[in-house]
């Protein structure tokens, strides 16, 4: 307090008594946060106790984050402490986020040696905003299922269900993972052989299929071509005519093989795998094997 008993406290004073600098202060009151209540004979700008209480107050919201913008209004009554603290909680969350998205790049830029130009793509798609990956997603099940009405709709259902969105705090295997799986939806030659397989399923399909149908052939393939592997059946041999009449009836065994190579290749397989590391799971086995007799069993029979 100043020596003539005012009750008023200069800016040395009051950075003495709160532990701030004198500069701080002295911006602070510039910025209109800290009002001087009056100025003495000097021109020094005095405060009073209120001004102490304010000063607090500013610290605790400065050392909270907020701005000073917020701070203003605040302390003119225009929004709430308890307002302006969601509101950050919010800003925070996000950079949370980011900080992890970031240390998890760094984590697999590390591990894998990347170079300047991987990194960047690297870095550009993990930060990509959750709705920007959404339209990724939503554009790669667009250009596979658009006008494909007689398409089996669990199949839609599923893929999409696989396509999990990057977690909040993901490892850096799970960024790996969604920087290729974003590659890939997004390349040109990858969406064709999708188009593809589901125009073989949508053709094969009558309009009073039930839903499911597809599924459960597939299905059914995987069961009896990993029985015949196991019993040794060899793909050429007559034991695997009677698999596949079991299997098949008299379906167009060209197109059963047209389709089942679709659903076969290798991106597909990789598309499952980097989907499930995205959601965290154990990927589904892809049948290579069965797939493998199959075509193998098949193309014997066109040959002959």
């Amino acid at each position: 307090m100043i020596e003539n008993g005012t009750g008023l406290f200069t800016i040395g004073q009051l950075a003495r008594g709160s532990g701030l600098s004198v500069r701080t202060i002295r911006y602070w009151s510039d910025e209109g946060v800290l009002h001087p209540v009056t100025r003495s004979a000097g021109g020094y700008r005095l405060y009073d106790a209120e001004s102490v209480a304010r000063l607090e107050l500013v610290r605790t919201l400065r050392e909270l984050g907020l701005g000073l913008d917020h701070v203003r209004q605040v302390l003119a009554g225009e929004t709430t402490v308890a307002e302006v603290a969601a509101t950050h909680v919010a800003a925070l969350d996000a950079q949370i986020r980011a900080l992890r998205v970031t240390r998890a790049v760094l984590s697999t830029v590390a591990r894998r040696g990347s170079t300047a130009e991987e990194m960047t793509l690297m870095n550009r798609l993990a930060r990509l905003s959750a709705a920007e990956r959404g339209r990724i997603m939503d554009d790669f099940m667009e250009e596979t299922f658009g006008g494909l009405d007689t398409a089996d709709p669990d199949i839609r259902t599923r893929l999409r269900f696989s396509l999990a969105d990057l977690p909040e705090d993901p490892t850096p295997e799970q960024v790996d993972a969604w920087v290729e799986l974003a590659e890939m939806l997004q390349d040109p030659g990858f969406r064709a052989r999708m188009r593809e397989t589901v125009e073989f399923n949508a053709a094969d399909r009558g309009p009073d299929a039930p839903s499911g149908t597809s599924l459960w052939f597939m299905s059914r393939l995987v069961q009896s071509a990993g029985e015949a592997l196991r019993a040794g059946v060899d793909p050429v041999s007559p034991a695997a005519e009677e698999v596949l009449a079991g299997l098949l009836g008299d379906a167009d065994r060209a197109a059963v093989l047209e389709r089942v190579t679709s659903a076969a290749h290798v991106e597909l397989a990789r598309f499952r795998e980097l989907a499930a590391l995205v959601r965290g799971v154990d990927p589904l086995s892809a049948h290579t094997e069965e797939f493998a007799w199959v075509v193998a069993a098949l193309r014997a029979r066109a040959a002959g």
